[in-house]
């Protein structure tokens, strides 16, 4: 391939770790990075505006030729904090679902949860990630990334996506991976972003003190959320609950298919 890579990076929190180096400007020559919320990212890897980018996990089975760079991912060991469904009634009687029109992933896990966990298939539309708007039309709003952060839930009922995941499988959750469209995969690409994801956990205290003035949070608390809700390694457990995903995610009709994942190690 001639010219740069062209990379699609979410600039969320959950995201800094893994995309370091190019935040920082000091990614390998070759690579230009372009930011966009997460389903932007995937829609852009479609239609090949991208090359590579860090993906809503759910679009490696809708897109066609990715291979998912195998090491670093963005995913969940127990609770989240910043995947919740908040809700005015209890989850066994949400009857419509306000979804954020930036998730794909957890716009799929939470129909697969509130079928399986709690008996119910409500209605869902698309809406902004504001939380109160999204409350003065439907029952239940699922908020994702920096937004879910700032939520102020008081006396609402709120699931944590990746908790209630743990709950029914007993695996972790994993919410993006890096990939790449087959016609530009070359084998130096994952060390690439393993170095950019060692990078970001050597500079995890970095991270957390610019995070806490954009977001006007705690650097103590963004800090425990980078260290102990997320996890970046896409080990066997991870993978298996993958594989999982898709299964139940076709088993409720978000995927037409599933397709072994391709990876490039």
């Amino acid at each position: 391939m001639k010219g740069e890579f062209r990379v699609g990076i979410v600039d969320y929190l959950n995201s800094r770790p893994l995309a370091w180096d190019f935040l920082r400007g000091q990614a390998r020559p070759g690579f230009r990075a372009y930011y966009h919320p997460p389903a932007e990212v995937a829609d852009r890897l479609r239609d090949g505006r991208l090359d590579i980018g860090l993906i809503p996990s759910i679009e490696v089975q809708r897109i066609a030729d990715l291979v998912v760079l195998a090491g670093p991912c963005v995913a969940a060991q127990q609770e989240v904090r910043s995947v919740l469904l908040v809700s005015t009634v209890p989850p066994q009687r949400i009857g419509r679902v306000a979804l954020d029109r930036n998730s794909r992933t957890s716009a799929t896990l939470v129909r697969i949860l509130l079928a399986e966990q709690y008996g119910v298939e409500p209605e869902f539309t698309s809406s902004k990630p504001q939380l109160q708007e999204m409350l003065a039309e439907a029952d239940a709003a699922l908020i994702i990334g920096d937004p879910a952060l700032r939520v102020s839930t008081g006396s609402l009922h709120v699931l944590d996506l990746a908790r209630e995941w743990r709950g029914l499988t007993g695996l972790p959750f994993v919410f993006a991976v890096w990939a790449a469209r087959r016609e530009v995969v070359r084998p130096d690409l994952p060390g690439v972003f393993c170095e950019s994801l060692e990078h970001g956990i050597a500079d995890l205290e970095v991270i957390a003190g610019e995070a806490a003035l954009e977001l006007g949070l705690d650097r103590t608390d963004l800090m425990h959320y980078l260290t102990s809700n997320l996890s970046y390694e896409l080990g066997a457990a991870e993978r298996r609950s993958l594989e999982e995903f898709y299964r139940r995610a076709a088993a409720c009709g978000q995927l037409d298919e599933v397709h072994p994942l391709e990876f490039i190690l």
